[in-house]
């Protein structure tokens, strides 16, 4: 069995010397992956922009308007942490493409995972945080409007909440929201995920698994999702410079594979996106990513 793996190459895009993005591991992660082998073949897919009216169901039509168009305020666009362009649009419709199209891969195949993905800082009519488009938001409203599924689980590990992700869905029993961040980390105002574990500063691999191994067996029994959205954030790693907890490279694996696990032995299909990972040297920063797709493809063959 292949492993799916979606990218394109316009997920990366030209930004300005010393932007504080990391832009350029997206390219570099595909790099990687295609020159050290995984467990089992992957199979390459590459998404197209996912249509507006598909984005609609999360974002508001002004909103919306105002990215396509380019009219964002210059506080929306500093919000956003990014300048507008049409190749930031661009890129993120492809991203967002990126993760609709992996769900489809992962309820097809039971594992999936994008080269991108997890802008999970997206509210309804805003932009925050380097993230436009709620990729995740999208992806489990377009599992439940096209009644690919009834209940849908977000599991975000990333080391900031899942923030825009939890307000696009408080009240909607079809999704439920699962955030395991950094408490002292961004955003300063906290959202009401479904259920929060805010982690002290400095956890390290040990304690962050024994704290995931207590709630995501639980939750997966008592709310039975037909399909999970899996966040891989490597912001939790030691050396991450935005992240204040400090896992180690394996930790990242052996808690991507402990996810990816849990939902296999379950049945359950699982997206998974690539999160947040800041680090100025990107190839170290592509290795921490490519952790996930190393453990979805020993998953997939184990």
């Amino acid at each position: 069995m292949a492993l799916t793996i979606v990218h394109h190459p316009g997920y990366t895009i030209n930004l300005p010397v010393n932007h504080p993005f990391p832009m350029e591991k997206f390219r570099v992660l595909r790099q990687l992956l295609g020159e050290q082998p995984l467990a089992c073949p992957v199979e390459w897919l590459m998404p197209e922009p996912a249509p507006i009216s598909t984005l609609a169901r999360v974002h508001t039509h002004d909103y919306l308007n105002a990215l396509i168009q380019g009219t964002l305020d210059r506080a929306a666009q500093r919000r956003s942490g990014f300048t507008w362009s049409p190749e930031l649009v661009e890129r993120v419709r492809l991203e967002t493409g990126g993760t609709l199209l992996t769900l489809e891969a992962a309820l097809t195949n039971g594992v999936a995972c994008n080269s991108a993905g997890g802008t999970h800082h997206a509210h309804a009519d805003a932009a925050s945080g380097y993230c436009l488009i709620n990729d995740l938001a999208v992806a489990a409203a377009q599992a439940l409007a096209r009644g690919w599924a009834e209940r849908v689980l977000i599991v975000d590990c990333d080391v900031h909440q899942g923030d825009g992700t939890a307000r696009l869905f408080t009240g909607v029993p079809g999704v439920f929201t699962f955030s395991m961040h950094a408490a002292g980390n961004f955003p300063a105002r906290k959202a009401s995920s479904d259920l929060d574990i805010a982690l002290p500063d400095g956890m390290s691999d040990d304690a962050y698994l024994a704290e995931l191994a207590s709630r995501l067996p639980g939750i997966l029994a008592a709310y039975q999702p037909d399909v999970v959205l899996y966040d891989a954030g490597v912001d939790v790693h030691q050396e991450d410079r935005l992240g204040y907890l400090a896992l180690s490279s394996d930790g990242l694996y052996a808690r991507d594979h402990y996810v990816l696990r849990c939902c296999r032995d379950a049945d359950i299909p699982v997206a998974a996106v690539i999160g947040g990972g800041y680090d100025r040297n990107i190839i170290a920063l592509a290795q921490r990513h490519a952790q996930l797709h190393r453990a979805a493809a020993d998953v997939l063959t184990s």
